[in-house]
This record gives C-alpha cells, sequence and structure tokens, in this order.
C-alpha cells in the first residue's frame, strides 16, 4: 500500500504562487506515474498534471501549461507541483495520486492511490 499526504495548500492573491508536496509512505513510488488531480466546489475532479517514474515525460492540463510545473524527488519519495501566475478559477482541493505503472495518463480511474487533498484557495 502507498500512503500519500499532500501539503501547501493555502490562501493567496490572484497572481501569486504555492508549491505543494504530495509525501509517500509505506512503499516506495519511483517506478510509478504521480498525478495531481483538483476538484472545485461543484465541479467533476479533474486532471492537472503528471510525471512519468524517471521525471523525463510529463503532462499538464491545457489551463494549466506554462503555469504549473510537476516535479519529484524519488530519493525522497516525494513529488511537487510548482503553481505560478495563480488565478481564482484554480481554487480547488488538490490531490496527489499514483497510478502502478510506469507511465503517465490523464486519466484519474487509472490512480490507484489518493492523499486525503490540500485546498488552494485564490482571491482576486
Amino acid at each position: 500500500q502507498v500512503q500519500l499526504v499532500e501539503s501547501g495548500g493555502g490562501l493567496v492573491q490572484a497572481g501569486g504562487s504555492l508549491r505543494l508536496s504530495c509525501a509517500a509512505s509505506g512503499r516506495t513510488f519511483s517506478g510509478y506515474a504521480i498525478g495531481w488531480f483538483r476538484q472545485a466546489p461543484g465541479k467533476e475532479r479533474e486532471f492537472v498534471a503528471a510525471i512519468n517514474w524517471s521525471g523525463t515525460s510529463t503532462m499538464y492540463a491545457d489551463s494549466v501549461k506554462g503555469r504549473f510545473t510537476i516535479s519529484r524527488d524519488n530519493a525522497k519519495n516525494r513529488a511537487f507541483l510548482q503553481m505560478n501566475s495563480l488565478q481564482p478559477e484554480d481554487t480547488a482541493v488538490y490531490y496527489c495520486a499514483v497510478r502502478l505503472s510506469s507511465w503517465v495518463t490523464t486519466n484519474q480511474y487509472e490512480y490507484g492511490h489518493w492523499g486525503q487533498g490540500t485546498q488552494v484557495t485564490v482571491s482576486s
């Protein structure tokens, strides 16, 4: 089993930045893909970004391309989401998830392990 804990969320003004962290325990996730997803109030959970096992391949939702950067540190069993130029529409609960495969996908149903989420609120 993999346990995931997100941190780094908070309240920020539009145009600001936050860095989310995802810490894994229980087993190493170095061989697996990591995804970040978000769910805004009243909306479906949506894909944000994903990174493959080695960090050499990434995917982003169109809405965050050029503003968000996903990365990972396998030695520390951590993944990160650097979020810049935040906008009110980025307000959501952000979740990290592990896919027990080396390769990335935007499909949330391919990810079998999820954290509890961290709230990001962007004020205008």
